[in-house]
């Protein structure tokens, strides 16, 4: 009878073990579930922030900063949104990149694109240089563009005909040549847009806005007139 009831209590103490066992398990598993709800709630929110903090970065090791206006561009930091010059809206995107009358020089490049969320980009009087990089097409929330008196040269890229959500493209002072890209006849929310003082020819598109704008927007280039349809290709003096 006594070697019954030391069976039955080691049968027990069995078994409330492999329950202790099997409780940690579920938790384990209840934890791990949970901690895979809060990351399906924020999807990469941090790692985006970063990236955007990486394509900043980038764009910053191509510029000359004299007056250490990009001092706080910390890279070793999560978020760009502590940055001096730069906002961010409630997710800690990248919305603005404020750096008009910097002083900058350099060039810019492709990575710039990679700040999906940008509304404004405003790199006005500086001494940038080089050409307007193609993948600016990419920035779909974007509604200015101020790139104005800077040395920028080569073509209005064609992409920009993608920049749906554009109101404001300001590109007047540089050294740009070639024909203003048809594509950007497409925009019709654009309101402002100047490319005054540059080297550009062809015709004056006449479509969509551009009907709108001043001539004043186009003067002091090599322009041959306004588009005359039927008559003469756009790129016309060339």
């Amino acid at each position: 009878m006594k070697r019954a009831s030391v069976w039955f209590a080691s049968s027990e103490l069995f078994l409330l073990s492999c329950s202790h066992i099997k409780g940690r398990k579920k938790m384990s598993s209840l934890v791990f579930q949970f901690m895979l709800f809060l990351l399906l709630q924020h999807p990469l929110s941090s790692l985006s922030t970063n990236s955007e903090g990486n394509a900043l970065h980038a764009f910053r090791s191509r510029l000359l900063d004299p007056y250490n206006v990009l001092q706080s561009w910390d890279p070793t930091l999560v978020s760009p949104c502590t940055w001096f010059h730069v906002t961010c809206d409630s997710n800690n995107h990248v919305i603005r990149l404020d750096l008009g009358n910097s002083k900058l020089s350099g060039t810019l490049g492709p990575e710039l694109a990679q700040l999906p969320h940008l509304q404004y980009l405003e790199l006005y009087m500086n001494n940038i240089s080089g050409k307007i990089p193609e993948e600016l097409g990419k920035l779909k929330n974007l509604v200015s563009m101020d790139l104005y008196d800077n040395q920028f040269e080569g073509k209005i890229p064609k992409s920009f005909g993608k920049l749906k959500s554009l109101k404001y493209m300001r590109i007047n002072n540089n050294k740009l040549t070639g024909a203003i890209p048809r594509e950007l006849t497409h925009l019709k929310n654009l309101k402002i847009f100047d490319v005054s003082n540059n080297s550009l020819c062809g015709t004056i598109p006449v479509d969509g806005n551009f009907e709108s704008f001043p001539l004043e927007s186009f003067e002091n280039n090599k322009f041959s007139g306004p588009e005359l349809k039927g008559l003469v290709p756009y790129d016309f003096g060339c």
